[in-house]
């Protein structure tokens, strides 16, 4: 599966990725569609602390849960893809990410 992205990238989402993402994060599950939002649209992308290739993008969503951010993380190289995705109350990690909105 590929996700276009607000950076012009299309990010790859591997099955076993797919499968980490509901497997360790169940409470994404019945949000999970709305992941395609999160990387075209989100409302801050952030560089990892561990990784300045991983970015987090972050989107909030306030009917999920009071008032919860999706945040998908992804490993910028050659062949961008999808390391895994979660909830969030919060804007966890890194600096801010500049780039062009759209």
């Amino acid at each position: 599966m590929k996700y276009k992205s607000v950076l012009g990238k299309d990010f790859e989402l591997t099955a076993e990725r797919k499968k980490h993402i509901l497997n360790f994060h169940p409470d994404l599950k019945l949000y999970f569609s709305k992941l395609k939002d999160v990387f075209a649209k989100p409302e801050e992308i952030r560089i990892s602390k561990s990784d300045p290739q991983v970015l987090l993008f972050y989107r909030y969503f306030a009917k999920i849960r009071k008032g919860k951010y999706i945040v998908g993380v992804v490993k910028m190289s050659s062949r961008s893809f999808v390391l895994t995705a979660y909830l969030s109350k919060s804007k966890l990690s890194g600096e801010k990410y500049e780039y062009e909105k759209g």
